[in-house]
């Protein structure tokens, strides 16, 4: 099994993988933020989307730069054959550890 991705790095691939296209940073910063239901500091989402492209699990492109943003280009984002093994390796890991506990579970000190 291939190194796992943590929690937010997963959290991170799979707000590209429901952008689709339209996966650049300020639009996954927002996904995030409405999917965690809390506020995400920028400066974690692009260090995490450099360092999953460092380990091959993202790819990203430059596109041409618009009037709208001063002529400034936007960097998209996708999920690179590697990032989607390691998606589907965390996922069945996390299902295993699962298997067998009651959801939600019950409990607590005495």
């Amino acid at each position: 099994m291939a190194e796992l991705p943590g929690t937010f790095e997963q959290a991170v691939m799979l707000a590209v993988v429901r952008l689709g296209t339209g996966a650049y940073g300020r639009a996954i910063l927002q996904e995030l933020q409405a999917r965690l239901g809390r506020e995400v500091a920028a400066g974690a989402v692009y260090a995490t989307l450099q360092r999953l492209e460092d380990k091959d699990f993202l790819s990203s492109r430059l596109a041409a730069g618009t009037a709208v943003r001063g002529g400034r280009p936007r960097r998209y984002y996708t999920v690179a054959p590697s990032g989607f093994r390691a998606l589907n390796d965390a996922r069945s890991a996390l299902d295993g550890l699962w298997q067998g506990l009651p959801w939600p579970l019950a409990g607590g000190r005495p």
